[in-house]
């Protein structure tokens, strides 16, 4: 049985700060660009089209669990400064929203690693701050620049417990497209996958 990575960092004082920050007296908004679109595991009261500016999203966070394992790291979207990122903001009602942090804290949080920020987010009904998962440069998990080499090699042979980093990616990257997102980086990055098999 694989073990849990050590926590980078403890995770239970940063999700109190988070429920201080949002108060609990308004709904709670929270910024999905990657799987929390096609996953978000909370119901939400409406969801909107939203972009950030001054992130984007990038997929150099390493996965020894849930998209691979300790002998062949997988990946998953982290989002790192520097550009936009086009995603979806999801508002969940003032009543639920304290359950929603605890449920998100147990999904994303478990090691510590994601810096957890409130985000300007842009959408059609006017802007909104939404809670997002970034992820800091000096993190032990940030892949920092990775050769194609290297992601056709991850792709072909990395799984974890929610299955093989190239489907997560495929799925991702698909449901961006259904959401009219069209990540043109992530696409690229397919590409290398099909090229190897061909």
């Amino acid at each position: 049985m694989t073990a849990w990575p050590t926590p980078v960092r403890d995770p239970v004082p940063m999700l109190a700060e988070v429920h201080r920050v949002w108060g609990g007296g308004s709904d709670l908004w929270v910024f999905g660009y990657g799987s929390l679109i096609w996953r978000p595991d909370f119901e939400s009261a409406e969801h909107r089209p939203a972009k950030v500016h001054g992130w984007h999203r990038a997929l150099k966070m390493w996965s020894r669990i849930n998209r691979g394992s300790p002998e062949c790291p997988g990946l998953v979207f982290a989002l790192l400064t520097g550009g936009s990122c086009q995603g979806v903001a999801f508002r969940i009602p003032q009543k639920d929203g304290h359950a929603v942090l605890d449920k998100l804290w147990q999904r994303e949080m478990v090691t510590g690693v994601y810096d957890p920020k409130w985000l300007q987010c842009a959408t059609p009904q006017g802007p909104v701050k939404a809670l997002a998962f970034t992820l800091s440069r000096q993190s032990p998990n940030y892949t920092g620049e990775l050769s194609e080499a290297h992601y056709r090699q991850v792709f072909s042979a990395a799984c974890g417990r929610y299955g093989t980093t190239l489907d997560y990616a495929r799925q991702t990257y698909e449901c961006l497209l259904a959401h009219g997102i069209v990540d043109r980086r992530l696409g690229r990055l397919l590409q290398l996958a099909e090229q190897r098999g061909a």
